[in-house]
């Protein structure tokens, strides 16, 4: 599928697949929904505790390169996650702004060390971050009770509605520890039914800039 690089509305930049009409990041502004879905909604309730996280669609790391930010702002110790099925390219990686737009030059070796590094590989990113990525299809995902907390990103129910099912959602349920949490740019009802068969209390939160809502998810046994 061809894929551009597109500027979002906050300057930071995004991948957007023209054959789906679909993007990596809102094009209301990459790095504010990453902030507000994933650390305001997500991270912040996990303050002084050392934390695991898994990513659905690692992509471009935006995700977690803030969330390594925000680590090393809160001194906190975190074990990443991250699964994707199909890496983007070197001249993808090179085209995102990131590291200017988030002002963290003298974090940009990292950015980069969490792209270059190897697949199924855990890698010491600082003394409070490591990250792993796992090339992998979110259904091949058989983790159980190893998680705090679960970064939700993959692409749009409208294009992959298959990676929005109930039987996701078990995995994901299955795959985080009790009161671990889910978090998610998405708001749609067949979703938010589809979590709660699969366990989950669902909880509908106000969205990032652009969007009107989105969901956190809490596994309570």
């Amino acid at each position: 599928m061809q894929r551009e690089i597109i500027q979002t509305h906050d300057g930071s930049t995004t991948i957007h697949i023209k054959e789906w009409d679909e993007c990596y990041h809102s094009k209301h502004g990459a790095i504010q929904e990453a902030q507000h879905v994933f650390i305001k909604n997500g991270l912040s309730l996990f303050q002084n505790k050392e934390v695991s996280i898994l990513e659905i669609g690692f992509g471009t790391g935006l995700n977690a390169f803030i969330t390594f930010l925000e680590a090393r702002k809160m001194n906190q110790s975190i074990h990443y996650i991250g699964v994707e099925a199909y890496p983007i390219s070197t001249e993808e990686l090179v085209s995102m702004n990131y590291v200017e737009e988030l002002d963290a030059n003298g974090e940009k070796e990292i950015f980069e060390k969490m792209h270059q590094s190897n697949w199924d590989e855990k890698v010491e990113l600082s003394d409070h971050f490591s990250l792993e990525k796992r090339k992998q299809f979110f259904q091949e995902i058989e983790d159980t009770g190893q998680y705090d907390l679960i970064y939700f990103d993959a692409f749009g129910y409208r294009v992959q509605p298959e990676l929005w099912s109930t039987a996701i959602f078990s995995k994901m349920f299955a795959s985080l520890k009790d009161k671990g949490i889910l978090v998610t740019y998405a708001a749609r009802g067949v979703i938010k039914r589809s979590m709660i068969e699969a366990g989950f209390t669902v909880e509908k939160m106000a969205g990032p800039p652009g969007k009107r809502e989105m969901f956190r998810a809490t596994k309570s046994m």
